[in-house]
Order: C-alpha cells, then sequence, then structure tokens
C-alpha cells in the first residue's frame, strides 16, 4: 500500500492529539516488514527524527498556519495524493478533505468535547470543529477512537454506524519511566519546585476543571495540610479565570504554574510530584494518566468518560464536580503512604498494558482494511 499520513495539525509545542500523531508515526517507522510506502504532510522539523531516515517515508511540507491549513487540506492535498498514488489517507485530527473517491479516508476523532462540552472552547473553533468532526466522519472509510468512551460518543453523537469506529488504545511513550530520586528532584527544583508538591498536566482551559481543585486545595490548606499544586501546562482558552481563582483563594504561594514544560523534563515532574491529578470533566483518553502510571506516581483521575476506562482500579477515582470528593481523594494521597505505594505498584502495571507498537500494528489493520474494501467498491 501508499500510505499518507496527515500530521498537519501538530503545533510546534505538541500536547495531547500532538503526540498521539508523534508517537503513532515513530510506531509505525519503527514496524517490520516494511512493505508499504508512507507519505507524511507536517510542518516543521519534527518528523525527520521519528522516521529515522526511512527510506520509504517521503516527508511532505504542509502550511503551519490554521488558516492555510484549512484551503490546503481541501484543494492542495488531494491532488498531491493522487500524484503520489496514495492508496489510503489518515488524518490524525478529526478533518479530511471532503471530496475524495479513490482514496481510502481515515480519521482520528479523539473526543467530542466540542459537542458535549462547548463552552471550553471559543465560539469560532468550537463551530468549525463541531461541522467538520460531522462531515468528516460521514465521508470517512473508518474512524479511529482512543477509547470505547468515545467510540459510544461517536457512535451517538455524530450518527454513524459502529462497524466503521476502530477502538486504538494509545500509550505512554518510552521516555515515561520512574526517574532516580536524586535526578527528579534536580529538574523539579530548576522549576523552583520542592517536594511534596502534586502535579497538574495538560493545557490551562476550563475542561481541566483547575477551578475546583484550586478549591480543594484551599479547603486542605484550611485544615492545616501544607499542600501545593504545580501545573504544567501552556496558557489556553480560560487561563486568566485559573489566575483569578488562585487569587482570590489566597493561594499565589500555593499554585506554581511553569507554562509549556518539554517533554524531555516531564518524567522527572512525576516521579518527582507526591501524586498526579487530573480531575478534568471529560477525555478521549487521559494520557497524562497513564505516563503518570508509566512513572510511578499515584493518580487521582475522574471517574467519568475514558479516565476511568484507561485507569481501571490502578487509580483513586473521583467525581469530577465534587469538590468534597477531590478533597477527600487528595487527603488520601498526601497522607497515606501505604495506599501511595499501592497505586504506584498497580499504576505500573497498568501502563503496562497499552503499547504504541500494539497501536500501528491496529492502525494499520485499520488502513489495510478500509483500503481493500475502497478498491472492491
Amino acid at each position: 500500500m501508499r500510505i499518507a499520513i496527515d500530521a498537519s495539525s501538530v503545533p510546534a509545542r505538541p500536547a495531547g492529539a500532538g503526540v498521539y500523531a508523534i508517537e503513532l508515526v515513530r510506531a509505525l517507522a519503527a514496524r517490520e516488514p516494511r512493505h508499504d510506502g508512507f507519505a507524511l504532510f507536517a510542518s516543521g522539523r519534527w518528523p525527520r527524527d521519528i522516521v529515522g531516515g526511512r527510506r520509504d517515508w517521503r516527508l511532505e511540507p504542509a502550511p503551519r498556519s490554521r488558516a492555510r491549513r484549512l484551503a490546503w487540506e481541501q484543494a492542495v492535498l488531494p491532488q498531491r495524493l493522487a500524484k503520489l498514488g496514495i492508496d489510503a489517507l489518515h488524518s490524525t485530527h478529526h478533518t479530511l478533505p471532503l471530496r475524495l473517491t479513490r482514496v481510502a479516508r481515515i480519521v482520528t476523532v479523539h473526543d467530542v468535547t466540542f459537542f458535549r462540552i462547548p463552552e471550553r472552547y471559543p465560539l469560532a473553533r468550537r463551530l468549525y470543529m463541531q461541522a467538520m468532526t460531522r462531515l468528516s466522519a460521514r465521508v470517512a472509510d473508518a474512524i479511529i477512537v482512543p477509547s470505547a468512551t468515545v467510540r459510544d460518543d461517536v457512535v451517538a453523537t455524530l450518527r454513524v454506524s459502529r462497524e466503521r469506529v476502530h477502538v486504538v488504545y494509545e500509550a505512554a511513550s518510552a521516555s515515561y519511566v520512574p526517574v532516580a530520586p536524586d535526578e527528579a528532584r534536580a529538574v523539579a527544583t530548576r522549576y523552583g519546585l520542592e517536594p511534596p508538591y502534586v502535579l497538574s498536566v495538560g493545557s490551562r482551559e476550563p475542561g481541566k476543571n483547575r477551578v475546583r481543585l484550586f478549591e480543594a486545595l484551599a479547603r486542605l490548606r484550611a485544615e492545616g495540610c501544607d499542600a501545593r499544586v504545580a501545573v504544567a501546562g501552556q496558557p489556553a482558552w480560560g487561563a486568566a479565570n485559573e489566575d483569578e481563582v488562585v487569587r482570590r483563594l489566597g493561594l499565589r504561594d500555593a499554585v506554581r504554574f511553569l507554562g509549556y514544560v518539554p517533554a524531555a523534563d516531564i518524567p522527572a515532574l512525576y516521579s518527582a510530584a507526591t501524586a498526579f491529578v487530573f480531575p478534568s470533566l471529560y477525555e478521549g483518553f487521559g494520557l497524562p494518566v497513564i505516563e503518570a502510571m508509566a512513572c510511578g506516581t499515584p493518580v487521582l483521575t475522574s471517574r467519568v468518560s475514558a479516565t476511568a476506562e484507561v485507569a481501571g482500579d490502578a487509580a483513586l477515582l473521583v467525581d469530577p464536580l465534587s469538590v468534597d470528593e477531590i478533597v477527600g481523594g487528595l487527603r488520601r494521597l498526601l497522607t497515606d503512604a501505604v495506599e501511595r505505594a499501592r497505586l504506584r505498584e498497580r499504576g505500573l502495571v497498568r501502563a503496562a498494558q497499552f503499547s504504541w507498537a500494539r497501536a500501528a500494528e491496529e492502525t494499520h489493520m485499520v488502513y489495510r482494511e478500509a483500503a481493500e474494501r475502497r478498491s472492491g467498491a
């Protein structure tokens, strides 16, 4: 087969869906045997290192700006696919060229947050993603989702047949392993952190539910607990509200916003943390949950959406809408060393059950099946 991967949506500072695209490409490039040819459409220079100089991978340029990308995707990309003789196209983030006939089209839909929690996004972006996700799902030969939770949501929200939706679980990258205490502490100190602290990872937007986390933190500190939270994530829609809540609750000395943290430093920050807390309102997978577990960090996360599915019995699960439950879970993690040790061991076992190599194999199977159906049509 000739396979094209559209990773043009990956930003210069990848997180979430961007990490998914990078790790999937890395795993596909490492597959054996090597009978297929690949064309990778991406902006920036990150792909060259990931495909390792493989001659069966052709690197194709894509526009950097979001505005130009839409026109390029709908007008230019189909022409390039025809010229390259592509059999299957995989878009790694929600959108597809809408006027293709011969090429099998596969799209990854990471979640349906744009529909479920629309207030998480600015109006223009929300409406665009709602429309393009719905249209792309309609024309796709196959849809890849990161969890059974998203599969059910996609079927119900986008009204597509269940047979076209394929669950392919994500994983922590190979760099997420427990870091030696002295090394982890040195990295934490470089960011102005002194253990003990609780770590929160993810872009600063309303869906991460940090307002309730900060309210829980304020209550614990009022009880006399010297709890502190470090937030690793770049400012996004709604970040100013987090700043205001921290000020209002008197938590300026207890909350440290680190901004965007390079992936190379994240394992150490996980490893130095007393616990990782992720009470998100909705996630399609919740990659930080598995990353923290792979680093041996006890996890508190939401019992709703895919985080509960991914965490299994290896994390403390709370109602993300209940500050009382977040307080109780945090108190337990901060004060119960036996519980932390139990969750550490369960988390390491759970994280090992997810693999990018397996994700690549399952994704490639989706490519082959979609291309065979298209060619036989």
